[in-house]
């Protein structure tokens, strides 16, 4: 498991852009018939990625957590972005469709993935963090999310921000999760920016078309850095961080969140005209 250390925002002016993609980008997490993960020292939070076709994947613990299993002392999210599949939680197996969304609390022993059909393959994006209590699993449907439709096509980013693992939906000790799927036309996501100093957050890019990419933009308000990024990559944001990005066509993110609290509207906004 590939671990990232923490970065502080002094340091990270200074960077190269092969420097900003060793710290900050999650490449090659999306691999057939594999799970992988990278364990990152912002508020603990992993990343990972099981993409089951020929077989089913079981979900291990690692050295790195020193634990009996994976979700000892965890919690974990998860969002299917492809073909129907199956993840089997201990002894009870959950059906999930593309973007519907699976929380499984603390203490849960077993968790496999698989999928319904090989030719048109599961792939499984999850998030876990530290957890102190024990909610139970859950599973929540696009439709269910509550969803909030914000911007507008003047300033090319209306979308619709599926909030599933937050204060009013799925409960969680610290996870906060979500989608956000763009109208027609519109490119710009978080635009303008905001910062939470109390939150780390991960954004994963997918349903970016072939040959097309994503450029996301970090860094402190006044020190802004980007960063190009492919489909199925994800990048990390320190608290310190905006986080913005605009693509070259249509696409959809998964934005997961792990810190101080989870109040979803917790956040410090960076109007445009102050970015430098």
């Amino acid at each position: 498991m590939k671990i990232i250390h923490q970065v502080h925002p002094e340091d990270f002016i200074h960077y190269t852009t092969q420097q900003i993609r060793e710290k900050f980008l999650l490449d090659n997490l999306v691999v057939q018939d594999k799970i992988e993960c990278a364990y990152t020292h912002y508020d603990r939070m992993i990343v990972g990625a099981a993409f089951p076709v020929n077989m089913a994947l079981q979900l291990s613990t690692y050295e790195q957590l020193k634990s009996e299993f994976f979700l000892s002392r965890r919690e974990i999210g998860i969002i299917n972005i492809a073909g129907n599949g199956n993840v089997l939680v201990d002894n009870e197996k959950i059906e999930m469709g593309k973007q519907d969304c699976l929380y499984i609390g603390k203490g849960k022993q077993k968790v496999v993935f698989s999928s319904v059909n090989k030719s048109s393959p599961a792939k499984f994006i999850f998030f876990s963090c530290p957890a102190h209590l024990e909610y139970p699993t859950r599973l929540m449907k696009p439709a269910e999310a509550l969803p909030a439709e914000l911007g507008s096509l003047d300033n090319n980013n209306h979308r619709v921000i599926n909030k599933y693992i937050h204060l009013d939906g799925i409960k969680s000790c610290q996870l906060v999760l979500g989608v956000t799927n763009f109208k027609k036309g519109s490119i710009w996501n978080t635009m303008p920016p905001h910062t939470h100093d109390r939150r780390m957050e991960s954004y994963f890019y997918f349903d970016l078309p072939e040959g097309q990419r994503v450029i996301h933009f970090m860094g402190e308000p006044q020190e802004t850095r980007h960063i190009f990024l492919n489909n199925e990559q994800a990048i990390l944001s320190p608290a310190w961080s905006i986080h913005s990005g605009v693509a070259t066509a249509n696409y959809s993110f998964i934005w997961a969140m792990a810190g101080e609290n989870m109040v979803f509207t917790d956040m410090d906004p960076v109007p445009a005209m102050t970015l430098k």
